[in-house]
């Protein structure tokens, strides 16, 4: 395991990522030479944290060989979260009810960037931390978007609607298509895990529950797809909204 207080994260887009985030603090950098060139770096570059130029398998050793690392593996701290009173300017949030597996995370994390969210919310508890999985999996999306952590769920989502977001939850039963669901120029979506879904009690907190309309045989997503899908019609919504 890493030392205390430190994540190890692995992978060339992640690396570099986190080379270029000014508020992630590195404190080491384990490299081979091939990754290293295709960081875009050279030996007698100077970095703000010390790398050292191995072989392959010494990073093997560090990750496991499992794990996907492209020959590149950091130690950093951990990326400090945000509060949800510093979302002053944003119009679209990702809300996450207890979703615990750290592939799903990371996914929903690249989508979210691509899309312009303003900020990931996630549960204290149930969430999944950062991790070089998560990390991976989010193929460098981790260093672009804020985090935010709260301890009660609902109360958050009070908040969001106190400051104008209307919270729209995704369920398969949900009675509106989410599309008609929209509403005004703030949007949170807010997702459960597979299988159990959203928490009832985030059921009856959220302004409405929506389904994705799917004519197909198959009714439900991965929870990362679902959030793809639902995001580009959020987006789009407020896009109709500025004109």
């Amino acid at each position: 395991p890493p030392p205390a207080g430190l994540v190890r994260l692995y992978g060339l887009h992640t690396v570099r990522a986190a080379i270029d985030n000014p508020r992630r603090r590195i404190s080491s950098m384990t490299v081979t030479r091939n990754a290293l060139a295709r960081l875009g770096l050279v030996e007698t570059d100077k970095l703000p944290f010390p790398f050292e130029i191995v072989e392959p398998r010494a990073i093997d050793k560090l990750v496991g060989s499992d794990a996907v690392h492209q020959g590149a593996v950091i130690e950093a701290e951990p990326l400090p979260t945000r509060r949800l009173s510093d979302l002053a300017e944003a119009n679209l949030l990702l809300v996450l009810d207890q979703v615990t597996d750290p592939h799903n995370v990371g996914a929903i994390m690249r989508s979210a960037v691509a899309f312009g969210v303003g900020a990931l919310v996630t549960t204290a508890r149930h969430s999944p931390a950062e991790s070089g999985v998560l990390a991976k999996a989010a193929s460098g999306a981790l260093e672009h978007i804020d985090h935010i952590e709260v301890r009660n769920l609902a109360d958050a989502l009070g908040e969001l609607h106190a400051a104008g977001f209307h919270t729209i939850g995704l369920d398969s039963e949900g009675k509106a298509e989410l599309e008609a669901s929209f509403e005004g120029a703030r949007i949170a979506l807010v997702l459960g895990a597979e299988g159990k879904g959203l928490r009832q009690k985030t059921r009856e907190t959220v302004s409405a529950l929506a389904r994705l309309d799917m004519p197909g045989p198959i009714r439900s997503l991965n929870v990362s797809n679902a959030a793809a899908v639902s995001l580009y019609a959020a987006r789009r919504h407020l896009a109709g909204t500025r004109k």
